[in-house]
């Protein structure tokens, strides 16, 4: 049976974009199969009583210090979007619109958005601004302003969020190797581990 790693994530933290990049070759190395989860973190956090680090001033100068290390460990680029938080209702729910309509321009999708925010730090809570990134990224924006009103759409995002909840989801991102649970892009040595015994 293949191995599984799942992936619950929120577009607006920056720990699940550094996840993001690394991930699909880690899961490629180990012959596993990545399952993406887009799952609504404020939902998660209004859940559980956490918060961003960010609420706290010292946490989060640490957490920020501690994120752009790992961006140059993993090589890729990570800038601090001075717009955060950004609210990511609508970004989630285009997600999971994409992911059950569009499925093979899930990755397209993921890369615009997370591009857009950890990368060109633009303001996402500005909705004509994403309306024309997403467009910049090929996609129809009154389509997915379309989608992100539909009440499946609502529902499915609703129904992630809960089960990640159910699972001990308190944050993100978050991963599974079958029952076992891992925090944070930090924890991906112990998600090759899980893999690899």
């Amino acid at each position: 049976m293949t191995k599984m790693v799942e992936f619950y994530f929120d577009v607006g933290s920056p720990a699940s974009y550094l996840a993001w990049t690394q991930l699909p070759a880690l899961c490629a190395q180990a012959g596993a199969q990545l399952v993406y989860k887009p799952m609504l973190l404020g939902g998660v956090f209004q859940a559980t009583g956490n918060a961003s680090p960010g609420a706290v001033p010292a946490k989060g100068r640490y957490v920020s210090h501690d994120l752009a290390r790992f961006a140059r460990r993993y090589g890729v680029p990570l800038a601090q979007n001075p717009h955060f938080p950004i609210i990511t209702l609508m970004l989630m729910r285009a997600a999971t619109a994409v992911q059950l309509r569009e499925p093979e321009r899930f990755d397209h999708f993921l890369s615009t958005v997370f591009q857009a925010i950890w990368v060109d730090s633009l303001n996402l809570n500005d909705m004509g601004l994403t309306a024309q990134t997403l467009a910049r990224g090929g996609f129809d924006a009154g389509q997915i302003e379309a989608w992100v009103s539909d009440p499946e759409i609502k529902a499915a995002l609703k129904a992630t969020t809960d089960e990640a909840l159910q699972r001990g989801v308190f944050g993100a991102p978050t991963m599974f190797v079958g029952q076992e649970m891992f925090f944070g892009q930090d924890r991906l040595d112990f998600v090759r581990e899980a893999l690899d015994a």
